[in-house]
């Protein structure tokens, strides 16, 4: 029989458990969390034929640590500094600022994020964070929906056809490589937590 302890997200071990401290460590771990995505947005990794961002990767680590409530606040918590015009995306100041750029060619991915965040949060409020293949299959099905939405959005603004090929084609390989890595690592951090 699995105890509470054992099947909240990796964060909430650190957490206070009363009140006001709760609330403000809280929101200390999403302010923490949107400068990671911001920091992540503006690394690039040169593979193949695109620039890839680390922020796919840092949103699953993001999701998997805080779990869903967490994870979705602290991802609604970036997109509202991106709306309010706070360099914080990939493009950003360089391609537009605010709403107008949230609404441009990567306007559904960045709403896939915060699915992205729900779906994995979910499997770590459920324990998947400890088993490798439940949260890389969780991770998998959550990297599938950001990337559906985010064809989906660019496929109304240039076609199907395009969008395919330069919007979900070049980041395949790339994102599959982020899933995989996320998925090894959180299970790792709490097996080193376990023995020490």
């Amino acid at each position: 029989m699995t105890t509470a302890t054992t099947t909240r997200p990796l964060v909430f071990l650190a957490l206070p458990q009363e009140g006001a401290a709760r609330l403000a460590t809280q929101f200390l771990l999403a302010i923490t969390g949107t400068l990671l995505l911001t920091l992540s947005a503006k690394t690039k990794v040169m593979l193949g034929p695109v620039d890839l961002s680390m922020q796919t990767l840092a949103v699953l680590l993001i999701a998997a640590a805080f779990g869903m409530r967490l994870g979705v606040a602290t991802l609604l918590l970036y997109m509202a500094e991106g709306a309010m015009g706070f360099p914080v995306f990939q493009g950003t100041p360089e391609k537009g600022i605010g709403i107008a750029y949230m609404l441009g060619s990567t306007g559904g991915y960045l709403a896939g994020f915060v699915v992205m965040a729900a779906i994995v949060g979910w499997a770590a409020d459920r324990g998947w964070d400890r088993h490798p293949i439940k949260l890389f299959n969780a991770m998998l099905v959550a990297e599938g929906v950001m990337m559906a939405m985010g064809f989906a959005w660019l496929a109304m603004l240039i076609g199907p056809e395009k969008s395919w090929q330069f919007g979900v084609v070049p980041f395949i390989v790339g994102d599959l490589i982020k899933v995989a890595l996320a998925a090894s690592l959180v299970p790792a951090v709490w097996s080193l937590l376990k023995r020490s």
